[in-house]
């Protein structure tokens, strides 16, 4: 009778316990968005730039692109009803350029003289907003941009400078482990006009769209 009661009672404990490990997978909280994260990002870039000439030759359009990568750093804060909201850091080194011919008038070229326009590096600061599906985070961000753009010419001297505008982007994070963040992401620049005092009073702009990855760190 004892060794019954002994088995009996091992048996109830063992389910308990079992029962116990069930409730607390069960109830097991969900991925967290709250956090801040630092990781590295790369893309590539195309984009329309406009240079007019207010007392040269005319005005160029081109069409610059080519690939950039740098460094993202943020904070995210998750709220009760998943809405995840945060801000933004970012830099990246740029090699997207496009060159083309000068114009007197549309249509009518300059001879032999064409411009190149560059950027050479960008940053920005940015707010998000985005709604958490466990792991996945589809989001929108939004913020000023700053670019470094530089033109150069074969009739004249380089110029450039740093520009101020706006960025708007949606993008895709996806949280692989805890700490390990993946994300994919496009995002449209106006990096504004700026009038230099070079020898023909250009008035410089550059747009760009962007397709990013990246992979992050969450802390």
């Amino acid at each position: 009778m004892k060794k019954l009661l002994l088995g009996l009672s091992l048996s109830l404990l063992a389910s308990s316990a079992f029962a116990a490990d069930a409730i607390v997978e069960q109830v097991a909280p969900a991925f967290s968005w709250t956090g801040g994260y630092a990781g590295i990002q790369a893309g590539y870039a195309w984009g329309d730039g406009d240079i007019d000439q207010i007392t040269g030759p005319g005005f160029i359009d081109s069409k610059p692109d080519g690939f950039l990568g740098g460094i993202y750093a943020g904070y995210n804060y998750q709220m009760s009803n998943n809405l995840v909201v945060g801000a933004e850091l970012d830099v990246v080194s740029a090699n997207v350029d496009g060159s083309g011919q000068i114009f007197t008038a549309p249509g009518i070229p300059f001879p032999g003289i064409f411009a190149n326009e560059e950027l050479n590096w960008s940053a920005a600061a940015r707010l998000r907003l985005g709604y958490a599906v466990d792991r996945f985070l589809p989001y929108i961000a939004g913020g000023v941009a700053f670019g470094d753009i530089d033109v150069s010419s074969n009739s004249g001297t380089p110029f450039g400078g740093t520009h101020t505008g706006w960025t708007l982007g949606v993008g895709l994070d996806y949280a692989m482990t805890d700490n390990l963040l993946l994300r994919a992401e496009y995002r449209y620049t106006d990096f504004g006009s700026e009038s230099y005092g070079d020898p023909f009073d250009s008035e410089v702009k550059l747009t760009t769209s962007e397709v990013r990855l990246g992979i992050a760190y969450k802390f």
